[in-house]
């Protein structure tokens, strides 16, 4: 990705939002639920060690964190917002139509998209993600057709598995979580299907087909809080949850992974990618709020720093998978000195 340094335009925006921007006196940070334990903890962090207010931070979904923090510049609009995927072309555009042109991205560390069962649960839990696909997606083959999901139980999908009912709670559409379990679960458990990966079919097929999840009571959307899908499967042994790691992570003595593709979810197989389903956390900054918004700039160095976001950081000990040191080097670099985001194509 290419980078601008911070524009004259940009640093003009940032004053004449000046005057209206000064009223608030708090960070706000809205985006990714899977992105928020680590912000809240910076948060935190940063309030801790300067005395100043905490900054806000809300769970609203890395697309409706998008919405908000495109929809202008000045004190009525976020400052941060944390996502779970990259932000696409549509959404940036978004934000330039509202004068919202001049962005940092901070891609933090990696995550994987854990798939969690109760430890109430003895089954020793491993799905192919072609298993995983059959029991989430709202249509499969059924006798050689492309019909709606008919499977209600594990056994029906895989005669190894458990005659227990299916029932997954996970993330709406709203949620980068979501899109990526979409991406890196359903599309590629799609394509492992004889159906599909004898039959012919290619990509464009499989993101036409294949990337609804099914509505008819075994996926169960769930909200952007992932805390109340810990919670469910406290409670029922049989459920499962979709939820990035970090949740997992924080909740090991009640909760256990289920492995896919014989791979479990944890440090070592996110940072290898030798789990199928891990992705890039990100955080982007409203760089016409820096030097307006008080403590901004310092909120940034703190997300920024070692102690953050090293291997040893506070960030690690509660999930995140760090990025290398070089990378990390240049990562503080760009995002401290306000380096402008090119636009994605």
């Amino acid at each position: 990705m290419t980078f601008t340094k911070m524009t004259v335009s940009a640093l003009a925006l940032a004053a004449v939002s000046a005057t209206a921007a000064a009223a608030r006196d708090e960070i706000r940070i809205v985006g990714s639920s899977t992105v928020f334990p680590y912000t809240q903890a910076v948060a935190e962090q940063f309030s801790n060690q300067t005395g100043a207010a905490s900054p806000i931070v809300e769970s609203t979904g890395t697309g409706g964190g998008f919405q908000v923090f495109c929809g202008g510049v000045g004190e009525a609009h976020p400052d941060l917002t944390g996502a779970s995927r990259a932000i696409k072309k549509s959404e940036f555009d978004l934000c330039v139509s509202n004068g919202v042109t001049d962005i940092s991205e901070a891609l933090i560390g990696y995550d994987g998209l854990s798939l969690v069962i109760s430890r109430g649960n003895e089954f020793e839990w491993d799905l192919t993600l072609a298993e995983v696909y059959m029991a989430l997606a709202a249509q499969v083959p059924v006798d050689g057709e492309w019909a709606d999901n008919p499977y209600k139980m594990w056994n029906e999908i895989n005669p190894d598995l458990p005659a227990t009912a299916i029932l997954v709670y996970g993330p709406p559409p709203t949620s980068g979580t979501r899109d990526a379990f979409v991406e890196l679960a359903l599309h590629e458990g799609c394509k492992e299907l004889p159906f599909v990966s004898e039959g012919g079919f290619d990509g464009a097929w499989v993101t036409e087909n294949c990337s609804r999840m099914r509505v008819d009571g075994p996926f169960v959307e769930a909200g952007e809080n992932d805390n109340l899908i810990v919670q469910r499967l406290q409670s029922d042994a049989n459920a499962m949850g979709i939820f990035g790691y970090s949740f997992l992570f924080e909740n090991l003595d009640t909760l256990k992974d289920v492995k896919i593709n014989g791979v479990e979810s944890n440090l070592d197989t996110i940072a290898s990618f030798d789990y199928p389903i891990a992705r890039p956390l990100y955080f982007y900054v409203k760089n016409a709020h820096r030097g307006v918004i008080p403590n901004l700039q310092e909120f940034v160095e703190e997300y920024m720093s070692d102690d953050a976001l090293d291997a040893g950081g506070y960030l690690s000990e509660r999930g995140l998978v760090t990025l290398s040191d070089e990378n990390r080097a240049s990562l503080q670099d760009a995002v401290i000195n306000a380096v402008s985001m090119a636009a994605p194509e």
